[in-house]
């Protein structure tokens, strides 16, 4: 049970954006920008970034919830996207989004744990200050954003096929004009 009266039938986020949309909008804004403007970094990669913060906050609905749209932007399974969670070093991924996960994993514990070599590794396997900044903000953001979810105690559907269903739903409406009430 939600530690305030949020809007029923609204797992996750959903329901606090209800409760309060305009502080949904700016957070909507915010995570349309990370996830799905114009980047180097393709919306699956940006998604995985969520997803493994997410994880290691041990959010269940914004793990799933981006898990799923990770999963569909990479044409992947679930298990995979499981092995990063638990050991993205093992997994075929690009050296480069691996030390982005490594700067994401450093941010999740306090932004202070960025240390320069992570930031000279990742950009010595090709990423930009585009793309550290965009992996520090997400990785931030999410923790934001899974304090938020979790803060509340909302709840999730434990049922993870819901999300994996839901992900090409929600890449197809982004983040900024989708119906909370869906």
């Amino acid at each position: 049970m939600a530690h305030i009266k949020l809007p029923e039938g609204l797992p996750g986020i959903r329901g606090p954006m209800a409760f309060r949309p305009e502080t949904a909008k700016p957070l909507n804004e915010l995570a349309e920008v990370l996830l799905r403007s114009d980047n180097s970094l393709t919306r699956g990669e940006r998604e995985l970034i969520a997803t493994y913060v997410s994880a290691l906050n041990d959010c269940f609905f914004c793990q799933n919830a981006h898990g799923g749209l990770a999963q569909h932007y990479l044409q992947c399974d679930m298990n995979f996207i499981d092995q990063v969670k638990v050991d993205y070093e093992s997994v075929a991924l690009s050296d480069k989004l691996k030390a982005l996960l490594a700067i994401a994993a450093s941010v999740q514990k306090g932004g202070k744990h960025v240390m320069p070599q992570q930031i000279e590794k990742a950009k010595s396997l090709g990423a930009t200050d585009n793309e550290i900044h965009d992996t520090v903000l997400i990785a931030a953001a999410f923790c934001m954003y899974n304090r938020y979810v979790d803060g509340l105690n909302t709840w999730a559907p434990q049922d993870r096929q819901i999300y994996i269903e839901r992900g090409p739903r929600r890449a197809a409406e982004g983040y900024i004009d989708f119906d909370l009430y869906k």
